[in-house]
């Protein structure tokens, strides 16, 4: 009976994980996400006697107290009640069950933290502790090639604000020395277009010449290959290189990650004059809501505006 249970269970998952990888085009690494999520709902439904289809609002509970028990912070646990919710909502529409016993849940009260967010200087700092040892030419040469290929990465993440995951497969199509822009497939499938400044195209240059120079210019559809499964180099590999390079710049290494670097471009962006709506579409966020997190870098330069152009400012 319970395996009967923990089949029908992976089945309806399956259901539900297909609809958003074919309807919302959902990446691989949302629907791992999304499986290990619901997996271990699961789980605590089967010791319980119960399993998906014929699971209890007291069900779901029970499952988000176990979370808070087990050290979940607030904004884990929503993460999976979102998870549940949407899987009842859709159970429900198929007609795979009768009612939906996540709907009148409501998860964890918490607040919006804001975004870690690195200054101008803090970058300066990490790009130039990544030059230092891309231009020194007493080193060996394959230690200088994996140098500057940080310093490319950097260069292009702080330029275009990309996620990890669009960085590491950019293709190498992007390091044309015509590039103005990149074309870039985000979430859900949806195109945007980002453009390209002249250090980020003038990093790839160099990086582009010194794999030359060390023979590793290979065919590769991607601008940043690895010998790994995937073919590119992986995010995890590239926060390890971040974290290193954070220490050697004098920065906490905890404070520092690509996603810090994201809300750099983003931030920073807004300090100097950008307005919201562009900065979302740079980041490839769907809906404004995501992008109002920086909202509290415009009410500073609003106080600055005022504070430094008010005629009544001074007195």
């Amino acid at each position: 009976m319970a395996r009967a249970s923990a089949s029908s269970d992976r089945r309806l998952i399956e259901l539900f994980l297909d609809m958003l990888a074919a309807e919302r085009g959902a990446a691989a690494n949302t629907l791992e996400a999304y499986r290990r999520d619901l997996d271990d709902f699961a789980a605590q439904l089967h010791g319980a006697k119960r399993n998906v289809a014929s699971a209890r609002a007291d069900d779901v509970r029970a499952y988000l107290a176990t979370l808070a028990g087990r050290g979940f912070s607030a904004a884990s646990v929503a993460r999976r009640l979102s998870a549940i919710r949407q899987l009842f909502r859709f159970l429900y529409a198929e007609g795979h069950r009768r009612d939906d016993p996540a709907a009148a849940i409501e998860g964890p009260r918490r607040g919006r933290p804001l975004p870690k967010v690195l200054s101008i200087g803090d970058v300066d700092r990490l790009l130039a502790a990544a030059r230092a040892p891309a231009e020194d030419t007493t080193r060996a040469l394959g230690e200088r090639l994996r140098a500057m290929r940080l310093v490319c990465l950097l260069e292009v993440l702080y330029a275009t604000g990309l996620r990890v995951s669009e960085l590491v497969t950019l293709p190498a199509s992007a390091a044309r020395r015509d590039q103005r822009v990149l074309m870039i497939r985000g979430k859900g499938g949806k195109e945007r277009i980002v453009p390209l400044n002249d250090a980020a195209r003038r990093a790839m240059s160099e990086y582009l010449a010194l794999r030359r120079e060390a023979a590793r210019s290979a065919e590769s559809t991607y601008l940043f290959p690895s010998f790994g499964e995937s073919g590119h180099l992986t995010r995890q590999h590239f926060a390890r290189d971040l974290k290193l390079l954070a220490g050697a710049a004098g920065l906490r290494a905890d404070k520092i990650s690509p996603h810090v670097l994201r809300h750099a471009f983003a931030s920073h962006l807004l300090q100097n004059g950008a307005d919201l709506r562009s900065v979302q579409t740079l980041l490839g966020h769907a809906d404004i809501s995501t992008t109002q997190i920086y909202t509290h870098v415009l009410a500073e330069r609003l106080k600055s505006l005022v504070r430094d152009l008010h005629p009544l400012a001074q007195e």
